[in-house]
């Protein structure tokens, strides 16, 4: 049985990617210092928490079956600290927490702790917008902060939302079962500051300070820009009917959003129009009364959740300056073409490759008779002698000639 389990269970868009691509990368390192991240493959934590929420997910959570309980077991048999950490779990309904603190052996000596990362709804809007884009979604911002703010959030993006983002609402799931101090709320820090801290809060908490680990690892899911999200969203209205979802991750949320368009650094960036950016705050500052009303252990400063100020001018997503989408369109072209030069070049290469297989293959096939013959002849006893018997008869004709 684990002595303590640490349960990472959100929110999205908070370096989860980053946090889990550490424990990942460094399984062997932490299990030196009896700490155990159960993974044989870098999304198990992932097909887990489809099985244990029983979540459709593109024909995912047919190889999901299991993963829950095969993870759980894990956790039970190691002796020491052991860690699970996916931000969908954030979404997790009280009788699916039940099952889950349970199986981590909750109730029977595990010492279980809630983590939950928490980042400022002023960027987490804008950030969760652009993510459903990145997945194909066609909706327009002003549309998608309607959705949101409407007070009945019958609308499937909006009730994912706020089931993954709504804090306290997220605690009252997860932590009803445990003491205030083994809850801890990780707050991302604003912008602008040291790059290295929000790792410095993982660390504390996860118990990691002073353990040698590799931490370059690529950034994981880089941001866009207001024109290359514009880019992208018009790309999804023409590419949607005729491209299929297995290519769509590769060309285009990949290729093109990640690899290409995230490097346009010098585009305006995402945020809250002028006149929901009040609401924002005042509900991000609901949500800090009542955290401290519960006395969790907080990692950072609950004010971190309040957000940056808006900026001085915003950009408009739905309305973008042309002439910056048709900068971020020519990239994409560019790398579209790039690819397809390196795909052509390996097209020539293989086509090479097979071609002198072939060749081989053919050569072998059209030996001449006489070599069959001999390489047969020498390869048996019988062979061998009737060929010495050969080379006497033909060497005594020599001679009498």
């Amino acid at each position: 049985m684990s002595e303590r389990v640490l349960l990472h269970v959100g929110t999205p868009k908070t370096g989860t990617s980053q946090l889990q691509e550490v424990l990942f990368r460094n399984r062997e390192a932490l299990a030196e210092h009896g700490i155990s991240y159960p993974a044989e493959r870098f999304d198990a934590h992932f097909l887990a928490a489809l099985d244990l929420m029983a979540l459709p997910w593109g024909g995912l959570e047919t190889e999901a079956i299991g993963c829950w309980d095969a993870l759980a077991q894990q956790v039970r048999e190691h002796r020491g600290t052991a860690i699970i950490s996916h931000e969908i779990l954030a979404t997790a309904s009280r009788s699916q927490v039940g099952r889950a603190l349970e199986s981590l052996g909750h109730g029977s000596g595990a010492e279980v702790h809630v983590v939950v990362s928490a980042r400022d709804l002023v960027r987490q809007i804008p950030a969760e917008w652009q993510e459903n884009v990145k997945h194909r979604s066609t909706i327009s911002f002003e549309r998608f902060l309607a959705q949101l703010r409407d007070p009945a959030r019958e609308a499937r993006i909006a009730s994912w939302f706020w089931g993954v983002q709504e804090l306290p609402d997220v605690l009252d799931r997860w932590a009803h079962e445990l003491p205030p101090e083994h809850v801890h709320v990780v707050t991302v820090p604003p912008p602008g500051g040291d790059a290295g801290e929000l790792w410095r809060r993982f660390e504390h908490t996860f118990g990691l300070t002073g353990l040698e680990l590799d931490l370059d690892v690529a950034k994981a899911n880089p941001s866009l820009g207001v024109p290359e999200t514009a880019l992208l969203r018009r790309l999804n209205q023409q590419v949607n009917p005729v491209l299929a979802p297995p290519d769509y991750r590769p060309l285009v949320r990949e290729l093109l959003a990640h690899q290409t368009l995230s490097a346009r650094s010098r585009s305006p960036r995402l945020a809250l129009p002028p006149d929901v950016h009040p609401w924002a705050v005042e509900l991000s500052a609901s949500w800090i009364a009542e955290l401290r009303r519960r006395g969790y252990d907080v990692v950072g400063d609950l004010d971190d959740l309040l957000g940056p100020p808006a900026p001085e001018h915003w950009a408009d997503p739905d309305a973008p300056r042309e002439s910056q989408v048709s900068g971020a369109a020519l990239d994409a072209l560019c790398a579209v073409l790039l690819d397809n030069a390196r795909l052509r070049g390996e097209e020539t290469r293989l086509a090479a490759e097979l071609h002198e297989a072939r060749e081989r293959i053919a050569h072998h096939e059209r030996r001449p008779l006489r070599e069959s013959i001999l390489t047969f002849v020498r390869r048996s006893a019988a062979g061998r002698g009737l060929h010495r018997v050969y080379r006497v008869l033909r060497g005594r004709s020599t001679r009498s000639a």
